[in-house]
């Protein structure tokens, strides 16, 4: 099941809700919060609920060991047992086949390539617990003693399966005590409205777009502007497609009372590389930052040791994305800009217009994203290549004029969409509403209209329609 359903918009989250609403004791809430969230979770396969408490358990454990003793040995053997862990399943059930396949390339054995299904959102829920324990190590929050709590926090449909990654010291307080004002179940509906819709509208049709113009199964013949365009619709595809998602979660916590962070903030609009990943999958950079860059040493170390620390978090970053060489290799792409912003390019960039800021984060993130889509080396070279007319391709077609034409305007709603445009809008809006009735109360009647439009217009483009990607189910 995903956000991005029928069955889940008209079916399963108004159940959730009327269950949740008709119930006014906290425990009572947490409860059909948490039956539901297995429910959603279990929806694709069963056997993942076994994986996600089997890892609840072992931080729940962990945390309270850490907890209950004062030596600091001891409370380190728990973590670092927390951590094994942890790492370990993970480790089994999305890097297992990877690191076989290199081993067969190597040594021949083993004589098949051993294949595990990975279980949906564990990449998530898996940082999500480690951060929760150690923060308890560090003393930030106390243990949870209560099991389901924490099985909540990690399994809690809204987030589970694609973030953005919650600490617990985010929502500990909320678990235990929350109210839901109409304001803000308004401004969750609407969150949410809006987020269906840059998936179902927009990243969607992106998507199809894409497969127009690459075909993987011809890519050498693709005329070399079908190319570029190809993966400029897939640029917008992977930000509005992972940051719909994010809306959904966001406005389903203000639903029923939590407060997740933003987990985007229009990247496409930065201006370096390092602007670019302040903005871009927040909750997983900062996770990185706090519990893998500070702890080695930061900044607060020789240049040799902060570009190595970089490697680290970059390395892990990529291979966090997938169990493929070219994630691998996105990630340290990215590790190489932002080692020379770091030594000299980043007070060049502040020095100069920000619109060449913005050429230069757009051009490499572009390239970037080319990298990542493509696990086949093969087919990425082949990409790279034809971009530049090296596959003995032309440099235009027909075709790829027509679907040029046909979505233009498309186009033009795709780069508004990826920018702030809309939300100064409405900012606008409220600062002149504020001398003018008039306009405060048009305002007003299009918040009471959008999500209503937002949810018509992507129930009509759902009805009958099977491609419903989601790229970041694969983490």
């Amino acid at each position: 099941m995903v956000f991005s359903s029928l069955l889940f918009v008209y079916l399963f989250l108004p159940c959730c809700l009327l269950c949740y609403f008709l119930v006014k004791n906290i425990k009572a809430r947490n409860l059909i919060l948490l039956v539901f969230s297995l429910i959603f979770y279990a929806w694709t396969n069963p056997k993942y609920i076994v994986i996600l408490i089997v890892m609840v358990f072992i931080n729940w454990i962990c945390a309270i060991g850490i907890d209950s003793n004062g030596r600091r040995r001891v409370r380190k053997r728990w973590l670092v047992i927390d951590l094994i862990g942890c790492l370990l399943i993970l480790g089994i059930f999305k890097y297992l086949g990877f690191a076989s396949s290199i081993l067969k390339s190597i040594t021949g054995f083993p004589s098949e390539i051993i294949n595990i299904v990975l279980p949906i959102g564990i990449s998530f829920y898996t940082f999500q617990l480690i951060s929760y324990t150690i923060d308890v190590y560090r003393g930030e929050i106390p243990a949870e003693r209560n099991f389901f709590t924490v099985l909540l926090y990690a399994g809690l449909f809204h987030q589970c399966i694609a973030g953005p990654i919650v600490r617990y010291q985010d929502v500990a307080e909320e678990i235990e005590y929350r109210t839901i004002d109409t304001d803000e179940l308004s401004r969750g509906v609407t969150r949410f409205a809006i987020g269906l819709a840059k998936k179902t509208l927009l990243a969607n049709t992106c998507a199809k777009v894409f497969d127009l113009l690459v075909p993987l199964d011809s890519i050498e013949q693709c005329s070399a502007l079908s190319l570029w365009l190809g993966m400029l619709f897939f640029m917008f595809q992977i930000y509005l497609d992972f940051s719909a998602y994010s809306d959904m979660a966001i406005g389903m916590g203000l639903m029923t009372g939590f407060h997740f962070r933003e987990n985007f903030n229009y990247p496409y609009t930065g201006t370096s590389i390092t602007d670019f990943w302040r903005r871009w999958h927040i909750s997983l950079s900062t996770f990185f930052r706090d519990y893998v860059y500070i702890p080695m040493g930061g900044n607060r170390c020789s240049r040799v040791k902060q570009i190595f620390n970089l490697f680290v978090v970059w390395f892990l970053t990529g291979m966090w994305h997938g169990a493929s060489w070219n994630y691998i290799m996105w990630g340290l792409f990215f590790f190489v800009f932002l080692v020379i912003e770091k030594l000299f390019l980043l007070d060049i960039l502040e020095s100069i217009p920000k619109a060449v800021g913005h050429v230069y984060m757009f051009i490499i993130v572009y390239f970037g994203w080319i990298i990542f889509k493509f696990e086949d080396l093969g087919v990425m070279g082949k990409v790279f290549k034809g971009m530049f007319c090296g596959n003995g391709n032309p440099l235009t077609s027909y075709e790829t004029g027509t679907v040029l034409l046909n979505y233009i305007f498309f186009l033009v709603i795709c780069i508004i969409a990826v920018t702030p445009f809309m939300k100064e809008l409405g900012r606008l809006l409220n600062e002149i509403g504020t001398r003018y009735k008039g306009v405060l109360l048009f305002k007003s009647t299009v918040d009471i209209i959008v999500p209503i439009l937002m949810l018509v217009l992507s129930t009509m483009a759902l009805v009958g329609n099977s491609y419903n990607p989601f790229l970041y189910f694969q983490f």
